[in-house]
């Protein structure tokens, strides 16, 4: 099953001229969050309310280079995929416009 990862369109830009989709939360945290098609409406409500511009990246987590681990690391029993490095760009099959 494939994972998204929800982005700004101006940081999604960026990854394709650098040719590795890196961000903040990697280096702050270690990882990069990402959800499940199901947590996506979750997700969304609760983290990017009233935020324009967005684009969920569609992955495959086959593809990726760097480790993927579903985990919850705020108590809760809902599991969500991180992305324990760097999004190879070849492993992002699909992106999709969110609310527009």
């Amino acid at each position: 099953m494939n994972i998204l990862h929800i982005t700004d369109t101006q940081t999604w830009n960026q990854a394709q001229l650098k040719g590795i989709y890196e961000m903040d939360a990697l280096s702050d945290l270690g990882f990069i969050h990402c959800c499940l098609p199901g947590q996506m409406a979750g997700v969304l409500a609760r983290w990017f309310q009233d935020t324009s511009g967005l684009l969920a990246l569609e992955i495959d987590p086959q593809k990726l280079k760097s480790r993927t681990v579903y985990e919850n690391l705020e108590g809760g029993i809902e599991l969500f995929p991180h992305i324990y490095g760097p999004i190879n760009l070849d492993a992002v099959v699909a992106i999709h416009p969110i609310g527009e």
